[in-house]
């Protein structure tokens, strides 16, 4: 579909079952409508004709007659156009990657770091042009440093305008201009794995548009008002951000977005896809009704067909209903998704660390967030304190939330550190937004650059961050327990506001971890909790050090030695000191 390059010049080819008449029209042809015309090939509604001499670079139309009259449309399968409003080019689609595909670690190994390019700068942040891919790359070197191995990239199919979140496609095959467009996307994707990031890219498939929206009553046929052969002409293409739900039913629209997610992955090299708003893909409300089986189907196809050709790449609904049928698997009759955003974690974790008050924190909320998995499978969850929703919309950092405007705040830096620090120990795939490490503020919006300025200023903050990633991937060599599956909370204590677990893959030495966490403004001295084994326990982190923040008490944590003796239900235990809203991490390892 769409524009094919070959030795002797461009192919097209566009579905437009009501038009009575199509051409082609170009720079190569002075735009003129009756020197290529197209002949239909089927009666699904096909077109085609082949331009000799056409050639990469040329920009190009669709002239369609229709009952409804003449229209001009920007080819829907474009892989490229001038803006969301100009026409569409034919793409080159040779591209030196200098690899076959990026080998992924497995994803009980991945710690995802979500960006929006728009506003990842590095130049001056008053400058009014959005950031680009190549200020990205230009920022490899803070990722890199902060340990992260997966960068997740909000949408970047063309939309309108030069700033948006991203949320509202207008062209579903080509890459934003602003941000430099498909070759410049392309290059971003290999300099990403060259660095040793893989790439997650934000899909948009419950919606089109709602503007500058070619795809509209593309062929000028439509009932009810709708939007055309693209769109429900009924009550199913109601949706929160307009009447612009895809006809999932139809097997030329199946076939449209299926082709676009195969291309993000064969065609980009991406490793992964995350859906936005899948609920709405395989339901007409937020409430899960009236449901969509032609919407289900379609996520069941590209996910089987993803996972039985690409296996290693991940695809995540967010989906935000807790249901374990996003999950499970196509041949049980779930939707095929690798895993899924987890409410049930960064709902309950943000409510604790927001909280004013000590009183109103639920240890018992807190585990049972720490435990939840989907499937007996932890790693079907991307689990995380700040994303971009959960920053926008009403709700704002976490920082912000706690002491509004003051990232200073103690109560603020110490709180924002303990949720994170959940994120990186609790089992499941973390997540962080961009700037989270250097306590970006307030909330995010697609105008706004983060402050640079705070990641040197933070800059314990900053490394606290990297310990924390470091620990996760065992970067050290210390202990592989927090890449494991399993977790058991030792303790839910909702007196003291501590809560202590145990993390494990296999067991035993270099593969058993304790976390205690510290969720009341007062310190604990030698709180005593149960250990898994006796014996020397290493403390590897103490988020209270000092040297993460002047403001921080350093209060003073030590190794612990457990001994023989029942507590919480395990055959030994320790005494612990722990700060206040802090978090400590000790394993038993052989370094």
């Amino acid at each position: 579909m769409g524009a094919i390059p070959h030795a002797n010049g461009v192919a097209f080819r566009v579905w437009a079952p009501h038009a009575e008449n199509v051409a082609v029209i170009g720079t190569f042809n002075d735009w003129d409508k009756t020197k290529n015309p197209m002949t239909r090939e089927n009666a699904e509604g096909y077109w085609y004709c082949d331009v000799p001499g056409a050639k990469i670079g040329a920009e190009y139309r669709y002239s369609l007659q229709t009952p409804a009259g003449e229209l001009s449309k920007i080819d829907p399968y474009a892989r490229e156009v001038t803006n969301s409003v100009g026409n569409a080019v034919v793409h080159d689609p040779n591209f030196d990657w200098g690899e076959e595909f990026h080998k992924t670690p497995a994803w009980n190994e991945w710690v995802i770091y979500e960006l929006h390019v728009g506003t990842f700068n590095d130049q001056n942040p008053d400058d009014p042009r959005p950031a680009t891919f190549e200020t990205v790359v230009h920022r490899f070197d803070h990722l890199k440093k902060l340990g992260v191995n997966c960068i997740q990239v909000m949408p970047v199919a063309e939309f309108a305008g030069d700033r948006s979140w991203g949320y509202n496609p207008a062209h579903m095959f080509a890459v934003e201009g602003a941000y430099g467009g498909p070759k410049k996307f392309k290059e971003f994707v290999r300099e990403a794995h060259r660095n040793g990031f893989a790439v997650i890219l934000d899909v948009v498939y419950n919606h089109f548009g709602p503007s500058d929206l070619d795809l509209w009553q593309f062929d000028g046929w439509s009932e009810n008002g709708g939007g055309g052969i693209y769109f429900y002409q009924d009550w199913r293409r109601e949706t929160p951000w307009g009447d612009t739900r895809p006809d999932y039913g139809r097997p030329e629209v199946r076939q449209f977005i299926r082709d676009n997610a195969m291309m993000w992955v064969e065609d980009y090299h991406i490793d992964g896809l995350r859906m936005d708003m899948t609920l709405y893909i395989r339901s007409v409300r937020a409430d899960g009704e009236p449901n969509l089986p032609d919407g289900w189907s379609l996520l069941q196809w590209i996910n089987g067909e993803i996972r039985e050709k690409h296996p290693n790449t991940l695809t995540i609904a967010e989906d935000l209903q807790h249901s374990e049928w996003m999950t499970k698997p196509v041949g049980e009759g779930g939707a095929g998704y690798g895993a899924q955003w987890d409410d049930q974690f960064v709902h309950p974790i943000r409510e604790a660390v927001i909280a004013a008050e000590d009183d109103h924190r639920s240890m018992g909320a807190i585990a049972h967030a720490l435990a939840h998995r989907y499937n007996g499978d932890a790693f079907q969850r991307v689990i995380y304190s700040e994303s971009h929703d959960e920053v926008a919309n009403g709700k704002a950092r976490v920082v912000h939330e706690i002491a509004p405007g003051d990232p200073k705040n103690w109560f603020a830096q110490k709180r924002s550190t303990l949720a994170a620090a959940l994120v990186f120990t609790a089992p499941g795939i973390p997540m962080l937004f961009q700037g989270q490490e250097f306590l970006e503020g307030e909330w995010f919006r697609d105008t706004v650059p983060l402050d640079w300025d705070k990641s040197s200023e933070f800059r314990g903050i900053v490394r606290l961050y990297r310990d924390l990633v470091r620990l996760r991937l065992n970067r050290g060599g210390q202990t592989k327990g927090l890449t494991g599956q399993h977790i058991q909370v030792i303790r839910a204590d909702e007196t003291a506001k501590v809560i202590a677990f145990h993390r494990w893959m296999d067991g035993g030495q270099d593969d058993s971890v304790v976390v205690v966490a510290n969720f009341h403004r007062e310190a604990r001295e030698n709180f005593r909790i149960g250990f898994p084994e006796s014996g020397a326990w290493k403390l590897l982190i103490n988020s209270d050090w000092a040297g993460y923040s002047e403001t921080f008490g350093n209060y003073p944590s030590s190794d612990v030695t457990a001994e023989p003796g029942e507590c919480d239900g395990l055959p030994n235990h320790g005494a612990v000191n722990i700060g206040p809203y802090s978090v400590l991490v000790f394993a038993r390892t052989s370094l």
